[in-house]
């Protein structure tokens, strides 16, 4: 990718982007960097470039990730269009790299555009399998989870005023778990006349947690780990309190229907109960200061190891970010079970992760952290951490990854090692044109076979170069 000095920057739609999120007309954002309302308008409609000079303003007045700004959400973009023209449907047409490309840096509207559409087909294309197992009707078109998933990456998973309101509110409770256990208790009698349960299994039937309207108390499974336990307080904590500043960022993220304006909302309140029980300001300086150790960081604060990772990816105060880091969560068949990206991962969105990948091994070494430094084809190489993390109910554990652009661990994070030897991985297989790989368990859909009668390669499907 060429450097920002390099070539002309048509970045309008994310400038229009970035000033509706700020709450800002055209007029007051112009007023607020020193230029003409008609030159702002200019640039928004990509009639003019955004100069260094412009993004160096842009910089300082809004604190702004120039970086990120600038390459982060082209780069998931065109990841994302590059897998949309290898589908048989269109890969005859024979679009390159290069207008993939282009497509994603000059017109982001009509990437996401693209984007919304393959969705749409690839959800259809499931509906068939979907009635004939179900003996019903068709499910909706578009996922309300993807739909959740991809909010949360635009915002880099991070509400700074639903973090404020948390912080304020855990200081007036206590420091340390015990006694945030005891205030956050006492908080919920005193203001809701709400009471705290601890009961068998059994009561709740399925359910591991049970809030009670009616007789006012909060029932937890005894099955519940303790830091599950204090989360579920925390979590009918920030629920009452913080009920008005969760709805009105619900509001804000304008749901297309009910079903996944329950789901923004549920996943609004656990940010804000993970925010109650590791406040920004604590959590932060203790991440810094022990190099994002996993382990101290659950003792600290009394929360679980996948607790900790979550809120490791929520870490974009300004003046106080953290390193960027994405999330992977993967049950045991290597289905994405949970993804949070701040600066894109390019594996696939939904399964399928390279079998070189050594982060795979941790769910062979239960309570042991896997380190691999991993190298994508396009030779960037990220740092990745891994752990199996347990069921609350006793199911088979979960694969826990952390990781982030190698360069951005360099001195902040203690598993960084730069002699490491990197390993080189790729997305699934279905989209990886590494050659004469011995792990591969399908040829690339961008490439021909070229298979050989005479002779029996390495590779089990050898292709053709470019």
């Amino acid at each position: 990718m060429a450097a920002p000095g390099d070539r002309k920057l048509y970045l309008g739609p994310r400038l229009r982007t970035l000033r509706r999120e700020l709450g800002l007309n055209q007029s007051r954002m112009a007023e607020e960097l020193g230029v003409s309302p008609s030159y702002l308008n200019h640039l928004e409609r990509n009639q003019r470039p955004l100069t260094a000079q412009m993004l160096l303003r842009l910089a300082h007045t809004y604190d702004l990730d120039v970086r990120g700004f600038v390459a982060g959400a082209q780069e998931a973009s065109a990841g994302d269009l590059q897998e949309i023209v290898a589908d048989d449907l269109i890969r005859d047409i024979g679009i390159t790299r290069q207008e993939v490309l282009e497509v994603a840096e000059n017109y982001p509207g009509m990437a996401e555009a693209v984007r919304r559409l393959y969705r749409a087909v690839s959800d259809l294309r499931q509906v068939p399998e979907r009635l004939e197992a179900v003996g019903a009707g068709a499910a909706p078109a578009a996922s309300p989870i993807v739909w959740l998933r991809e909010w949360l990456e635009a915002r880099r998973n991070h509400f700074a005023a639903l973090d404020t309101a948390a912080e304020t509110l855990s200081a007036t409770l206590g420091e340390g778990p015990e006694a945030l256990r005891e205030g956050m208790v006492r908080r919920l009698a005193e203001a809701y006349g709400l009471s705290v349960r601890i009961v068998p299994g059994g009561t709740l039937s399925a359910a591991l947690r049970h809030y009670d309207y009616h007789r006012r108390r909060l029932m937890l499974s005894e099955r519940l780990s303790a830091a599950s336990r204090l989360f579920g307080i925390a979590h009918q904590l920030a629920w009452q309190e913080l009920a008005l500043a969760i709805g009105a960022l619900v509001d804000e993220a304008a749901p297309p229907n009910a079903e996944t304006r329950r789901l923004v909302q549920r996943a609004l309140t656990a940010y804000a109960a993970a925010a109650i029980l590791m406040p920004y300001g604590r959590f932060h300086a203790a991440a810094v200061e022990g190099r994002y150790d996993l382990d101290l960081l659950a003792d600290r604060f009394g929360t679980s190891i996948e607790q900790v990772a979550h809120r490791l990816t929520t870490l974009d105060r300004a003046g106080a970010r953290g390193v960027p880091l994405f999330l992977l969560k993967l049950d045991g068949a290597g289905n994405v079970m949970k993804r949070y990206a701040a600066d894109s991962l390019p594996l696939a969105r939904y399964g399928g992760g390279c079998p070189r990948w050594h982060v795979h091994a941790a769910l062979r070494r239960p309570g042991e952290e896997v380190v691999d430094r991993a190298e994508m084809p396009d030779g960037t190489t990220y740092l990745t951490w891994a752990r199996a993390v347990p069921s609350p109910v006793g199911e088979a554990p979960a694969l826990l990854i952390l990781g982030c652009v190698a360069a951005a661990a360099a001195g902040a994070i203690g598993h960084d090692d730069p002699a490491r030897p990197a390993t080189p991985i790729g997305p699934a297989c279905h989209l990886c044109e590494r050659p004469a790989c011995p792990a591969r368990s399908l040829p690339p859909i961008t490439r021909a076979l070229d298979l050989d009668p005479f002779q029996r390669t390495e590779a089990p499907y050898p292709f053709r170069p470019v």
